[in-house]
């Protein structure tokens, strides 16, 4: 009810023996649709992989990207087994603010995974179609 952020479960075992990042596939294809609209989404780890030493990298998945969705992560202190259906990362769905002002690209993402879609650089965004969130911080 409350939860923001959409496990992501991987789709096999992975078996991390360096330092180095590594794609782990997970059991979720793009788009990602809801109530009939594609979404964007922002890739995040959960709190709870990174106590664990496991380090997610951020991403951002494309509202017309059409492949598997893959997790980049990499172990503090390997080796780290992470089996077959971990939940170590999440999805926060976006909605896309941009797409009005990239109407010239026409490239859509597919499966293309970790690249651009085109050569624009989207450097400020008009104000008045900009997020806004009111927030209350209570320092107890």
């Amino acid at each position: 009810r409350g939860s923001l952020g959409l496990d992501l479960a991987t789709a096999v075992e992975v078996i991390l023996t360096s330092c180095q990042p590594q794609c782990i596939p997970t059991t979720t294809n793009g788009p990602i649709f809801v109530n009939g609209q594609a979404k964007g989404a922002l890739l995040l780890g959960r709190s709870s992989s990174g106590l664990r030493g496991l380090i997610i990298l951020p991403g951002l998945i494309d509202a017309d990207y059409t492949g598997n969705i893959q997790i980049v992560a990499y172990a503090m202190q390997p080796p780290m087994i992470i089996p077959k259906g971990s939940k170590i990362a999440q999805l926060v769905l976006l909605d896309n603010l941009v797409q009005d002002m990239a109407q010239g690209v026409k490239q859509q993402r597919g499966n293309q995974n970790f690249g651009s879609t085109g050569g624009l650089a989207l450097l400020s965004l008009r104000l008045n179609r900009r997020p806004v969130v009111n927030a209350l911080l209570d320092n107890g």
